[in-house]
This record gives C-alpha cells, structure tokens and sequence, in this order.
C-alpha cells in the first residue's frame, strides 16, 4: 500500500478549507438539531474555555468527581451530580451501581451476573428503545410492564431499578407516569433511573421532584456541552456508585472513559445553562426561520408554518415548508436527498404524507449566515421547472415468485438468509428469513431490475434491509442499504426444494399401541 506524505492539514490547507474539508470531508449545515450522527450540538465558548483550560494539568480523577458532584448538586439542586462520557454512559453506569451496590468484588464480574441477588431491570412497554442498551450492556434481563398491576406484580428481590423515557406514557395523568410509578417503587426503595437525554434541564429539577431517584441528560444536546459527555443527577450513595463502576476505574465502565477536559467543560455547560439568556436565544432562532420563510413567501404552491414545541425533549422551534409534489414534481424525501448529497450540505427532516410534500426546518445548531444559505437553497429547489414524471412502471421482464437463498455479505462476515417471493406484475410480497427473525418483505420489479424491503424488529430495536438488485438468469446480487448500519452486498440464487412425495393415510381414530 503507498503511504501518503504527511501534510499537516490544519496549517498547510488552502484559506477557502476548513478542517474537515482538509481531510476530504464536506460539513453539513444543521437544520435537523441536536442527532449524534451529525455531531450534538456546537460547544458554547465558555465550554471551549474551559477544556482548554482544563487540558494544562493533571488532578487526581476521583478528587475531580467529588469536587464535580458538590457543585453540581449546589447549581441543580439534585442531592449529588456525576458526569460520564455521554447520557448512555452515565445510564450504564448507574444500572451497574444499581446492580452491584458499590461491591468492587460483585463490580469487577458484570456482565456476568451469577450469584448476584439484583439481575433485573423493569422497563415500561413504552420506554424500550434503542438507547436501553446502556442498560442491556450490564447484562440484566429486562422485564416488561404495561400497567400499574404488572409493575406491581414484576417487582421481587431481583430487582436493582427501573428504567423510563421522558414524555409520552410517562407524562402527567398517563396511566403508568413517573409520578405513578413512583408511588409504587419509592416505599419499596427501588431506584427509579429517568432517561431525559435530549430535553432542556430544569431547576428545580421536575423529574426528581415526581419521584425520580436519579435523572441523566446529554451533555452535546441541549447543554451545548461536550458531544462525549453527560450529565447525571439524583441520589448521592448511588451517583458515587456509579462514578466507582466509570472510568477510571478498572471494570465494565473502563471503555466509557471520559477527561478531565470533558468534566470541566461540562461543568461550564452546567454554569452557562443557569446564566443563558434562553428568552434571547428562541428568538434567534425565530429569526432565522423568518429569513427562510421570507425567501419563500412569494413561491407559487409553497406554504411555511413556524411550529411551538410544548414539551421539554428537543426543545425548539420548527419551520415547516409544505408544497403539493404533483404541482412542484418532487416530493420531500427528494428535496432532503438533494440536500443532504450536493454541497453547501442540508440536514433537514422531511415529510410526504397525505398527499402533501414537506421539510422540516430546527434553527438551534444553524450558525451565523446558514439561514441565508439555506433559504437561497431551498428556495431555488422548489422553483426549480422540472418536467412531470410518468408514474407508470416499466414491466417486469423476470418472474420472481419462488424461494430464494440469500447469501448477505457484511463487511467482516457473511450470513445465510432466504426469501419466499410472491409476484404479481411488477409488484413483490413475501418473507424474508433472516439470521434470528421472519418478516415481511415488500418490492418492485422493473425490467430486471429488483427493490425489496423489509425489516428485523425486536424491542427497542429496528434493522432495516433494503435491497437493491439486477436479475440474471436464477440469480439476484446487489447492494444492501442498512440504514445507520452502513451497507452490505447479496447474492440470491433460486432454490430448488425436493421434498419427499409419497401417500398419507390419516388413521380413523387412536392408535391400538404406540
């Protein structure tokens, strides 16, 4: 392999580059908010300070967490604070503590939790996601409830706590809130572990007040904190339990480690969110939306609607740019793909339902100017004059109904899957059997070329496989898109089943012997 000459690309990059251009990679302008993908949120300058400043010493780790944990509980109020390399670290981190009570030797056997007395963790129904494996990590079996009754039920001498998301079924006047659940485990000492990574803090904080034992927040959302950080609030004995069960002590927790940098500048985070002026900031980002929308408001077949969000995840306004795809000829998830694929890069959401097409613009990352550039953008995307599509389909010159073994090729392995394919006309049902699941799949033929779907679903989680393909002769190979999980190629040949074929005499009653 030739090596490259080394460059150093951040002093010798031409004046029109940014670092990341340097190394090949276009930025994105954030209209989408605060997604990990896309990198949180913007550190706020006070952050940035004080991680520089912070990265000129060294102090001794569990002096910092302790010095951390009493400012922390003096600006928020909580009885303690810890902060973790992320939300979900600070999550696995406190069900490990919940698991082994602060027991170094019971600490240093996780995941494998034989002879443990605490080994399970109940979970609403509606809180399974795909962030509860900060909490599957520890290896605890999770137990699913739906009703008052059956946490009432679920709730034994295995269990170290209970985990549950913000909003939704665990808001006010649900039937099974926090504040219900709470009437429930707190006489009975169960710590109750809030997931509130991506809302605003409160102070006094309004989750501990319904009942919570501890709450966890994203430090590179909201907070404008450290993108690697994250910040846990709640009870004392089981937050220094936690920090014991983090790096940078040896156990489970060691691969989440965080920095004395990141510590200190999420505790900046924390000081700057109490001093912000949030009033003034909503307002900003009110004006940013009005350029936008000033830019379209004399595009014929284009409304915009600036929507209010009521609660405390993702707290922030919203433009919503609407249009008819049948007048404009281009649909929503288009206009994202445009976006998303030619520079100067847009995130943007994106909606086609209905019969109505739209994108979703969230100004709290946009930077200085983005709105400009973003108004211009989008606004010569949807005057843009394209010619109407035809809609029909090109017929499909293969026949697909049959069964098929998949052979899927990651990038380090391979795995044996199979299809069972209905056809009619240029339209494709059936199931598709993969590695642990059976689902349904759904397709179109043109010609010979083939688009299938399906996905692999258990709680908290979603895979998705869409397949793109050409047919030759029995043969169907292509590319697998996988969602955040990258891609795969295929190769589908027809199978040819020979069952046995022979006659069945089905007896005239029960057998005489066996």
């Amino acid at each position: 392999m030739e090596h490259l000459s080394v460059i150093p690309f951040l002093k010798n990059r031409p004046a029109d580059q940014n670092v990341y251009q340097a190394i090949g990679v276009e930025p994105i302008i954030n209209c989408r908010g605060t997604f990990t993908i896309i990198g949180g949120s913007v550190e706020r300058p006070e952050v940035l300070e004080a991680m520089d400043a912070a990265s000129g010493f060294f102090v001794q780790y569990d002096e910092l967490a302790t010095a951390l944990g009493e400012r922390l509980a003096g600006i928020t109020g909580a009885e303690w604070g810890l902060i973790a390399s992320g939300c979900a670290a600070g999550i696995k981190h406190v069900t490990t503590a919940c698991v082994t009570g602060g027991d170094p030797e019971k600490l240093v056997r996780v995941p494998d939790l034989r002879g443990l007395d605490k080994t399970e963790v109940i979970v609403p129904r509606y809180s399974r996601n795909v962030y509860d494996h900060a909490v599957r990590n520890v290896g605890v079996d999770i137990v699913m409830v739906e009703t008052a009754d059956e946490l009432e039920q679920a709730i034994n001498p295995r269990t170290a706590m209970i985990y549950l998301t913000t909003g939704g079924g665990s808001a006010k006047d649900q039937p099974l809130s926090l504040e219900v659940i709470a009437g429930i485990a707190n006489p009975r000492d169960i710590p109750i572990l809030v997931d509130a990574a991506a809302e605003n803090l409160t102070i006094p904080n309004i989750h501990l007040e319904q009942g919570a034992t501890i709450v966890a927040y994203s430090g590179g959302k909201a907070l404008c904190g450290p993108q690697c950080a994250g910040l846990v609030l709640g009870r004392k004995d089981i937050l220094m339990s936690a920090w014991q069960a983090s790096s940078p002590h040896h156990g489970p927790g060691r691969d989440d480690k965080i920095g004395k940098e990141e510590m200190v500048g999420m505790l900046a985070a924390v000081e700057a969110w109490v001093t912000r002026d949030h009033d003034a900031e909503w307002q900003s980002w009110l004006e940013r939306l009005e350029t936008i929308s000033q830019r379209l408001s004399d595009t014929p077949g284009v409304s915009t609607q600036v929507g209010d969000p009521t609660g405390l995840n993702n707290r922030a306004p919203s433009l919503t740019i609407s249009w008819n795809p049948d007048q404009l000829h281009i649909t929503g998830a288009e206009v994202a793909e445009d976006f998303a694929r030619i520079a100067p890069r847009v995130a943007v959401g994106s909606g086609d339902d209905d019969g109505n097409a739209s994108v979703r613009i969230t100004p709290s990352q946009m930077q200085q100017g983005n709105d400009v550039v973003v108004a211009d953008r989008v606004h010569a995307i949807l005057t843009e004059n394209r010619v109407p599509r035809s809609t029909a389909l090109q017929p499909a010159s293969v026949d697909l109904t049959g069964e098929w073994d998949l052979t899927v090729n990651y990038h380090s392995s391979s795995s044996q899957h199979q299809l069972a394919i209905r056809q009619d006309g240029n339209w494709i049902e059936g199931t598709h059997k993969s590695a642990f699941s059976i689902h349904e799949l759904a397709g179109v033929v043109e010609g010979d070329d083939v688009k299938l779907q399906s996905a692999a679903r258990q709680p908290g989680d979603h895979v998705p496989f869409l397949f793109c393909g050409t047919v030759t002769d029995d043969t169907i190979s292509g590319s697998i898109h996988l969602g955040e999980y990258l891609t795969a190629t295929f190769s589908a040949k027809r199978a040819s089943r020979n069952g046995s074929r022979q006659p069945i005499t089905i007896p005239g009653g029960p057998p005489l012997a066996t």
